[in-house]
């Protein structure tokens, strides 16, 4: 694949550019969400959930999040 811009790969592809930007955007998403080796088994299952689309990125954050704040509550 040349390098070039979305717009290009678009064209090259017959897809949209919002779906180029959609498509890439998931796959950073992907990336980021298994960058973290260091986490506790709640939010690895969380994690690996998002990553094979059981459910979207949006919610795996927000129980990611939650699950922290409640964590931390316990540890003062």
């Amino acid at each position: 694949m040349a390098s070039g811009s979305l717009k290009e790969i678009a064209n090259q592809y017959s897809v949209t550019y919002p779906t180029v930007r959609l498509r890439l955007d998931k796959l950073i998403q992907k990336i980021q969400i298994n960058e973290d080796t260091n986490n506790e088994p709640y939010i690895a299952l969380i994690k690996r959930l998002a990553v094979n689309e059981k459910i979207d990125f949006d919610t795996a954050k927000i129980l990611i999040d939650e699950y922290k704040k409640i964590k931390k509550g316990e540890d003062k």
